[in-house]
């Protein structure tokens, strides 16, 4: 019987009730939703270039990912949005500071906007649990 569980971290805001959940993980799969560098009071954004806010993204997916009964290394693949092609070389930067080895397969799309002007970026993502996560 497949199980879904909502995964959280006091590290990483989540949304109102009835909008979406951060992180899902159902089997050994985790879903990750489309993450930006918001800090936790819904308001203020981390880092005003794109290396800060990757930074700020991936630290929050680690959060949720060690939740889950994870590691960074079990993230499979991720999608990359920015509003400005510019600012993958930030990203990027920033990606080589959480992954070793073999990175995650990964699309880069740039897009008109996002949730707020200030946002440059946001990481969408999967993973794949090595071992059972007991969640």
């Amino acid at each position: 019987m497949t199980r879904k569980i909502r995964i959280t971290s006091p590290h990483v805001a989540e949304a109102a009730p009835g909008l979406w959940s951060n992180c899902l993980v159902v089997d050994d799969s985790v879903y990750f939703s489309g993450l930006t560098s918001r800090a936790n009071d819904g308001e203020t954004i981390h880092g005003d270039d794109s290396y800060e806010q990757g930074k700020a993204i991936f630290s929050k997916m680690k959060h949720l990912i060690e939740a889950a009964g994870g590691e960074m290394d079990d993230i499979v693949t991720l999608t990359v949005y920015v509003t400005d092609m510019k600012h993958n070389q930030g990203v990027w930067k920033a990606r080589r500071e959480f992954f070793t080895g073999d990175f995650p397969a990964c699309a880069l799309v740039g897009v008109a906007a996002l949730a707020k002007p200030e946002i440059l970026v946001e990481i969408q993502g999967q993973a794949r649990l090595k071992k059972a996560a007991g969640v």
